[in-house]
């Protein structure tokens, strides 16, 4: 597992979406893009900031129940890239020092990452995978976001036609909607 932080949460206009790179802490210094929509972005840069804010937002609500119940948000970890979508984990322990998986979307594992201090993680053949090396600048290439971006219409293009060829039509119409709102934006 590779420790990161998260560096920067920038607008990405071909999905209308916002970018939140985060940056492996050693070694060669590898960032990993992952796109998110508006609402998640706020919610990690409220916590990223430690905004506070007049009620709680949902995500304070889940760190509050894990406080409530004793448990320990352990670690956060980027664990999969499957067909153009990141996965996540947040790992909580008990009182008893028993530890849990749960699945999350990334967005939602970095903004309770970030409530509770807990460290974010990358797997290794992720990052080998979509990270992206660049020495000469702090700032993403807006060319690498494009391809990342059109690769993952590319990748749900053939989806679809699997799909229609195993004549798989409720996949197909998911699939084919994906495309028309990535598209879209």
């Amino acid at each position: 597992m590779i420790p990161v932080k998260i560096t920067k949460i920038s607008y990405y206009s071909p999905s209308k979406g916002y970018a939140v790179v985060l940056q492996e802490l050693s070694g060669d210094r590898r960032k990993l893009p992952i796109i998110v929509g508006s609402y998640e972005a706020q919610a990690i840069a409220i916590a990223n900031e430690r905004m506070v804010t007049p009620r709680p937002m949902t995500h304070d609500l889940i760190n509050n129940i894990f406080r409530e119940m004793q448990l320990d948000v352990r670690e956060v970890v980027i664990t999969d890239l499957i067909d153009g979508t990141f996965y996540a984990e947040i790992v909580i322990d008990d009182l008893r020092g028993r530890s849990q998986k749960i699945d999350s979307r990334p967005s939602d594992a970095f903004a309770v990452a970030l409530r509770m201090g807990a460290q974010i993680f990358v797997d290794e053949e992720v990052m080998r995978e979509a990270g992206i090396l660049d020495h000469s600048s702090n700032e993403m290439k807006y060319e690498e976001l494009q391809h990342r971006y059109k690769d993952s219409t590319r990748v749900l293009e053939e989806q679809l036609q699997r799909a229609i060829e195993e004549e798989e039509y409720e996949k197909a119409a998911i699939l084919r909607d994906k495309i028309k709102k990535l598209e879209e934006k």
